[in-house]
């Protein structure tokens, strides 16, 4: 609805001295990304000539409250605590809980919504929660965040060992171990 029907010019809160333009492509040559949350603007745009910021048309609507049934998250320009679903600090907008326990950028609760928009469009929209304002349990983010952490350092230290291996079998001439190494590997896998 955002890029269908645009308004031509807007405000928003954050930048309060800026009017923001609706453009059909990014002005300039150069690549340009959007403010709110980082990622390229390579089609639709909102931007302000004065100060030379750019949102992308469904960021510059982004609702100031998110509600996942049990936390409310709000919006922020700059939140100083890094993100609680991919670890990173950045200068994008980000959603901070009011207990401050959760913060998550605008980019990574738009993957959380795309991951999960089966569940919030068919599946469980309670009472009259609108689907705008609707994102997932927030109850496991933080374990998710270290289990996948978790899985990368165990994923390379057996890379690691498989490379171990093949080294020793080929400095030994000893087929056996690098056999066993690979169906090890393969068996683990599955």
């Amino acid at each position: 609805m955002h890029c269908a029907i645009p308004s031509l010019s807007i405000s928003h809160p954050f930048y309060t001295k800026c009017s923001f333009q609706f453009l059909s492509r990014p002005p300039g040559d150069t690549p340009r990304y959007c403010n709110a949350c980082e990622k390229d603007v390579t089609g639709f745009v909102y931007h302000c000539k004065t100060c030379g910021f750019d949102l992308h048309p469904c960021c510059a609507k982004l609702p100031m409250v998110l509600d996942d049934g049990e936390v409310k998250l709000y919006l922020y320009r700059k939140v100083s605590s890094p993100c609680h679903r991919c670890g990173r600090k950045g200068r994008s907008w980000s959603y901070q809980s009011a207990c401050k326990k959760y913060n998550l950028h605008v980019a990574c609760v738009r993957e959380m919504l795309v991951e999960n928009w089966h569940e919030l469009y068919f599946g469980g929209g309670k009472g009259s929660r609108k689907l705008q304002s609707q994102i997932p349990s927030l109850k496991n983010t933080l374990q998710t965040a270290h289990k996948r952490s978790k899985g990368k350092v165990k994923k390379c230290c057996e890379m690691a060992a498989l490379a171990l291996q093949f080294i020793i079998s080929a400095v030994l001439g000893d087929p056996t171990a690098l056999i066993a190494g690979v169906i090890g590997a393969l068996m683990s896998r599955a």
